[in-house]
């Protein structure tokens, strides 16, 4: 662990109950850290993972970093009071988005086992910065392996038969309207997107689809509810069902 402190911070008003995963989205690690730690910038997070797996932490866990911005996830609209976030160094989407590297991502395995044995963080409070934020952020991206970190024991995944798939029917898309499209909506703000009840596949409920491919089906990131989209949907609630129960044994 290398110390690199950031003056971007205040205090939390509970304890964090949430990780939001982000990628850099800078040319460089050096040039994101830099900006991580510039107070003129008044953002920061709680850990940098560089691409050869150093981790550099900025903000004490116990404190508020800057890294989620406006966003909803389970009904809650300050994720940087609830979340610690993780930043990994990757140029993104607008500077060439590229695959994580081994190092780095059991660098980030590592990490979140650690921040886990010290705080109550269910798996479905390990998210994107595009699950809060959909409408505006895309990382860490489609790229990120999630099923990986999920198989090292951290985060949601599932993935659906192929009868299950086929069960749910023609996919649901831009202009469809009606009851499908409701209880799609239902379920994807059940999981914890901030997107609002209704019949209508709009743009919020487009930019949301996307967010969700982008974390949990990522070969096919459309904005378009495919039935397998909608299969992985209906598994990982389930999921988050379980693990809410079993929290409360």
């Amino acid at each position: 662990m290398i110390e690199a402190p950031s003056p971007n911070f205040d205090a939390r008003r509970a304890l964090p109950d949430a990780l939001v995963l982000h990628y850099t989205g800078m040319r460089t690690g050096p040039e994101a850290l830099a900006r991580l730690c510039d107070p003129e910038a008044r953002v920061s997070a709680h850990y940098v993972v560089e691409e050869d797996g150093r981790v550099f932490r900025l903000v004490d866990e116990a404190r508020r970093a800057w890294h989620a911005g406006r966003g909803v996830w389970q009904g809650q609209d300050d994720l940087n009071g609830a979340a610690i976030g993780i930043e990994i160094v990757n140029p993104g989407h607008k500077f060439g988005y590229r695959p994580f590297p081994d190092a780095q991502i059991e660098a980030v395995i590592a990490l979140v086992g650690d921040i886990r044995s010290r705080w109550s963080i269910p798996d479905a409070r390990i998210i994107a910065h595009s699950d809060l934020a959909p409408d505006r952020k895309q990382d860490p991206g489609e790229l990120f392996p999630w099923k990986r970190l999920a198989e090292a024991g951290h985060g949601l995944w599932f993935e659906p038969a192929a009868e299950r798939i086929a069960a749910l029917g023609a996919p649901l898309g831009p202009g469809d309207l009606g009851l499908g499209v409701t209880v799609l909506r239902a379920g994807l703000h059940r999981l914890g997107y901030g997107l609002r009840s209704g019949p209508d596949y709009d743009e919020e409920t487009v930019s949301t689809v996307t967010a969700f491919q982008r974390h949990w089906r990522p070969e096919r990131v459309d904005g378009v509810a495919d039935g397998e989209t909608r299969a992985r949907l209906v598994g990982l609630l389930q999921l988050a069902s379980a693990e809410s129960v079993t929290g409360v044994l």
